[in-house]
């Protein structure tokens, strides 16, 4: 399928959000109407964190190993899911929870399609797909604000302390991390200017006396990143794991830091279907997915080489480069505020225009809260 650079994104998600014939600011997103919040046996204090804890060191969210415990819907149903690639890791929970019949448990058959994110979300917005493994990007923002009725509902993960997954420089003499000037400089990255990582580089940017329009941006394909910054065809890059491993421990070199630790960018965004026609099978994914990632993703994962294992033939990636860099935390909630800093960055890259979204224009946690149990009130 014809791929789609993000740095179009703009343009294109006006025009597909006439074409899905949303009228442009209404919501239709919000839930039909007020659901019954249930205790779930598993899922106690530890199910759910304050949305405003940043805190680095956050403990994610976790019940029980096998809770949320499944509860069939008395219809099945089959949802699909559309995800940008089938490989990476922050696609695991999906493929193991599939693998492991997690979804079935629940009544659900799922299948994953893939697709890139602009071509992904009119289809979400008209009910052609259920759901989007994905992220808020630059896209999901102005489709939103043409009227797709789209959420953000889970989060995905945030990188473990370790990981150097994120902005590096090439110093040249005499420079450091501390000292090294980013403004008029040249930059590489695979991800255009609609990618959710413009917040952490524009946080980057900011700390090294250069801001969005003072850096050349150069997109590049996914091989020639690592290449370019080595050979010296631009000054910094955005290298993602393991990539960043060839030069870590490399004095040429300086990490200036990535996503931000405790904070998922991504994860599932529901259309109509789950949002509002079927919210019971909305719950039920999320239910599906949390009991995977409570039971096969606790902590350091990789620590167990069976399963790493298990995860690398799934992925179909080598057991070798899935333990070359640390595990991932993977995390279903969605802290305050991300949507508010993910559209500054946006604004600052050009690619958004308008007033910023409130947050509850672009996020809904009340389907996790329900998939764990959570009573509003319990907490923030």
């Amino acid at each position: 399928m014809r791929r789609i650079r993000t740095t179009t994104v703009t343009v294109l998600t006006a025009v597909l959000a006439l074409s899905a014939g949303c009228a442009a600011k209404e919501d239709t997103a919000s839930p039909a109407a007020p659901r019954t919040i249930k205790a779930v046996p598993g899922c106690g204090k530890a199910a759910w964190t304050d949305p405003t804890d940043r805190a680095p060191d956050r403990a994610p969210a976790r019940c029980d190993k096998g809770a949320p415990a499944p509860a069939p819907l008395k219809k099945r149903r089959t949802l699909t899911v559309a995800t940008g690639t089938l490989n990476a890791e922050y696609v695991a929970p999906l493929r193991l929870a599939i693998e492991k019949g997690e979804f079935k448990k629940e009544g659900l058959d799922v299948e994953l399609k893939v697709l890139p994110t602009p071509e992904a979300l009119p289809l979400l917005a008209k009910g052609d797909l259920d759901a989007l493994w994905a992220a808020p990007e630059a896209a999901v923002v102005n489709g939103i604000n043409g009227g797709f009725p789209i959420r953000w509902v889970a989060g995905n993960f945030s990188p473990d302390p370790e990981s150097k997954s994120g902005l590096w420089v090439r110093l040249k003499k005499g420079e450091s991390a501390s000292s090294v000037s980013l403004k008029g400089s040249r930059m590489g990255t695979m991800i255009g200017k609609g990618s959710v990582i413009m917040y952490p580089m524009d946080s980057s940017f900011a700390s090294h006396g250069a801001d969005m329009n003072s850096v050349a941006f150069q997109q590049l394909g996914s091989a020639d990143v690592l290449t370019a910054l080595t050979g010296g065809g631009v000054d910094s890059a955005w290298l993602l794991d393991p990539v960043w491993r060839r030069v870590d421990g490399d004095k040429k070199y300086a990490f200036l830091g990535g996503q931000p630790q405790g904070e998922p960018l991504g994860g599932a965004l529901y259309g109509p279907n789950l949002l509002r026609k079927d919210p019971d099978a909305g719950v039920a994914f999320l239910r599906a997915y949390t009991r995977t990632v409570n039971t096969y993703f606790r902590g350091d994962y990789k620590a167990d080489k069976a399963f790493v294992a298990e995860l690398a033939k799934l992925l179909k990636v080598d057991a070798k480069i899935l333990t070359s860099v640390p595990s991932l935390r993977m995390d279903w909630e969605i802290r305050k505020g991300t949507t508010d800093r993910l559209q500054k960055s946006y604004r600052d890259a050009g690619v958004t225009k308008g007033a910023p979204l409130p947050e509850d224009r672009l996020v809904d946690r009340t389907l996790y809260a329900e998939a764990v149990g959570h009573r509003p009130g319990n907490a923030s």
